[in-house]
């Protein structure tokens, strides 16, 4: 039979003895038969597409910069003179490039800290560059670093504090709410495509009765900006990771319930960890600043290049975002010490990950989702595409893969990472490696999520064995990799996960 969406070899005998009718159902059945198994059901809550696409930009950088650069500030208080003002070789340009080769994909400038000093000419305030010698006053950092992040290829983003130690009418509810909004309007209106906007949730202490409208800000920013992420401690679309120190929790859920949460409030070990159980997906942010303080100071020096490592397995290891803050110098480029430090990070990140022992093995599971000729079969954890993945069979929560390199191969750090686009589902796995004809666990854990990479002791194995040990539905594993670190001193215990370098 030809003409039709398939072919039916049979001969003449054959239909003779079938009939038409018994004909036509067997090649109902042909074609029932070649049909892939269907995906599992998703478990809710499910990322949206623009949560997705933050999750896999994995290392974002913040620049804090403004009056508090010149007058050694943390955080200024309103009264410091715009004059002071005056980064005289300013290039947006160095700073988004040392970003983007050190493999960050989004830039976020602070274009308003809690002193309410503005780096873009607002029409609302005179405490601004239109104030400051800066370009005789013609100056916009905001449209200088929007700029350059565009002619650089990455995204841009914006914090603009919810504090503001200068403004009269901070305390008054309605009319700061207002001028927040007027102000927001303004750089979510004249700078292209924003990524992401932060905000937190300083707030001066002694106004008891000032309330930030967070909902109207919100709806506004996904109103003119609708492929902006919004970061607050609660989200709507990123939270905050629950400290400033770059970690994220062990256990780590893009779950949470916001109900549960008030902005400004002391919910760091929730944030931290999320919730098995949350309604929301808000995926974790973990932000941490290169130097001691959040802007430049003159004799503070930058992170060791092992502790930068460390904070990117700490954090986009354990299913979060890197929030790297690079604070510019009052010439107003990043400093040699820092943009060395963020050199040599990039290098060594890209040494431990530029052999996967794992990219030729045969994968094997205890069962497959539609067999080994369906869509989730077992070798789709070999490649880069997160929406390909290996799923067990049906209502299976509990299940394993095993890899077979071929021959010995030596490594230390193993990367696992979910189809995450279908619900974070895994809330125990283990590793072993076969050693002396034995299985022996290398590192264990609780979630995966977008990604997780364990650091263990150096081994030297053949085979390897991941167990999901219990999950939430069917666990779908994306990417399974295996790397060595090479560098000395990392002192890691056999059973450790994560371990510090």
């Amino acid at each position: 039979m030809e003409g039709g969406c398939c072919r039916l070899d049979v001969d003449m005998g054959m239909v003779i003895r079938l009939g038409l009718f018994g004909l036509l159902a067997l090649g109902a059945m042909a074609v029932e038969g070649s049909a892939p198994a269907p995906p599992p059901l998703p478990v809710m809550p499910l990322p949206s597409y623009r949560q997705l696409r933050f999750q896999r930009q994995e290392q974002v950088m913040f620049f804090h910069f403004g009056v508090n650069t010149f007058a050694g500030n943390e955080q200024g208080d309103g009264t410091d003179d715009p004059s002071i003002f005056n980064p005289e070789g300013l290039d947006a340009r160095q700073w988004v490039r040392e970003a983007k080769n050190a493999g960050f994909k989004v830039v976020i400038l602070t274009a308003k800290h809690a002193d309410g000093f503005c780096l873009w000419p607002s029409a609302y305030t005179n405490y601004s560059v239109k104030s400051s010698p800066w370009k005789d006053g013609k100056g916009d950092v905001v449209r200088e670093v929007s700029d350059a992040a565009r002619e650089e290829g990455i995204e841009f983003g914006l914090y603009m504090s919810p504090w503001d130690r200068h403004e009269p009418v901070y305390g008054d509810t309605l009319r700061y709410n207002e001028y927040y909004l007027g102000q927001l309007r303004e750089l979510l209106t004249m700078y292209g495509p924003i990524s992401q906007f932060f905000v937190d949730g300083n707030k001066d202490p002694a106004a008891v009765d000032m309330r930030y409208l967070f909902d109207s800000w919100f709806d506004t920013i996904h109103q003119l900006q609708p492929n902006a992420n919004i970061f607050s401690d609660d989200g709507p679309d990123v939270r905050w990771v629950g400290n400033e120190a770059g970690v994220a929790g062990t256990t780590s859920w893009s779950m949470m319930n916001r109900s549960l949460v008030t902005i400004g409030g002391p919910f760091e070990d929730y944030l931290n960890v999320g919730d098995p159980y949350g309604q929301d997906w808000v995926p974790p942010e973990c932000d941490v600043s290169i130097r001691p303080g959040w802007f430049w100071h003159e004799n503070q020096q930058p992170k060791t290049v092992d502790s930068l490592v460390d904070i990117y397995f700490k954090s986009i290891g354990r299913n979060c975002v890197m929030l790297l803050n690079a604070p510019p110098n009052q010439t107003g480029l990043l400093q040699e010490t820092d943009v060395a430090m963020l050199r040599e990070f990039r290098s060594t990140i890209d040494h431990i990950f530029s052999k996967d022992m794992a990219s030729k093995s045969q994968v094997s599971a205890s069962s497959t989702r539609g067999g080994e000729a369906s869509p989730f079969r077992t070798e789709q954890v070999l490649n880069d595409d997160l929406e390909e993945y290996w799923a067990p069979e049906e209502g299976v929560t509990a299940a394993y893969l095993t890899l077979d390199l071929g021959s010995n191969k030596t490594f230390n750090v193993i990367k696992l990472q979910e189809a995450v686009h279908l619900g974070q589902r895994v809330r125990g796995y283990h590793v072993d490696v076969m050693q002396d004809g034995e299985w022996e666990v290398v590192t264990m854990g609780t979630t995966i999520g977008y990604k997780k990479l364990d650091r263990f002791k150096q081994v030297q194995s053949q085979l390897v064995r991941i167990y999901i040990d219990d999950a939430r539905a069917s666990p779908l594993i994306a990417s399974v990799g295996l790397y060595l670190d090479t560098r000395s001193g990392l002192g890691c215990d056999m059973n450790v996960t994560n371990c510090v370098s």
